[in-house]
């Protein structure tokens, strides 16, 4: 038994707010993946979870309050894996560039569930305004690290015919696809390739830093 699950005195398992919460967001995500955001339910919710749609109610109160903290919890998630990526990496642009490209194919990011989940609110972003506002978020403060560290690279190797807004957009671009192209035919990219265009990408714009 977990640390975070005792027993009471009827002998049921109760697990901890914060075990509970993940546990009910996890199923969250599998139920986007599954039906979509309009026919995910607090009953879906329930059942890919296990447990009963009181403990759902319990612990978000809405079904929108639900989706808003499964968007906010990917959002938190990516965000901590590529600020981590930047820490691990090297001091030089171009190591910083790579890691941070590789971030968009790491297994707790390219996974079918997880960009299934961010197509899902991406697509809604128009006509809501919290999903707009948290994706946002997400995108401008990843851009502009991306951004800054283009900008350093170009600087660095002299790539004066290079836009570092033009790369910055198409670096996007390009990891938008290749998520896209996993939500389509899961069966036809695999991680490796998709770090292998995400580099051949490189290659072409620094060849004097990233080689075949």
């Amino acid at each position: 038994m977990s640390r975070a699950a005792v027993r009471n005195p009827g002998g049921q398992r109760t697990a901890s707010k914060e075990t509970r919460r993940l546990q009910l967001i996890q199923a969250t995500i599998r139920s986007i993946a599954k039906n979509g955001l309009s026919d995910t339910t607090v009953a879906t919710v329930a059942a890919e979870a296990k447990l009963s749609q009181g403990i759902v109610n319990l612990h978000f109160q809405s079904k929108e309050r639900l989706l808003v903290e499964t968007l906010r919890f990917v959002a938190d998630e990516y965000r901590d894996a590529w600020e981590k990526a930047l820490e691990e990496a090297g001091p030089s642009p171009a190591e910083q560039l790579e890691a941070l490209i590789n971030v968009d194919f790491e297994p707790t990011v390219f996974a079918p569930n997880k960009v299934a989940v961010w197509f899902a609110f991406w697509s809604e972003t128009k006509s809501r305004p919290t999903y707009r506002k948290l994706c946002a978020e997400r995108d401008r403060r990843y851009d502009r690290k991306l951004n800054e560290i283009v900008t350093a690279l170009i600087r660095d190797g002299h790539y004066d015919h290079l836009d570092p807004d033009c790369v910055t957009e198409g670096l996007s671009a390009v990891g938008a696809g290749l998520w896209l192209d996993l939500l389509v035919s899961p069966r036809a990219i695999s991680r490796d390739k998709a770090r292998q265009i995400g580099r051949t990408l490189l290659v072409q714009m620094f060849p004097d830093h990233f080689k075949p």
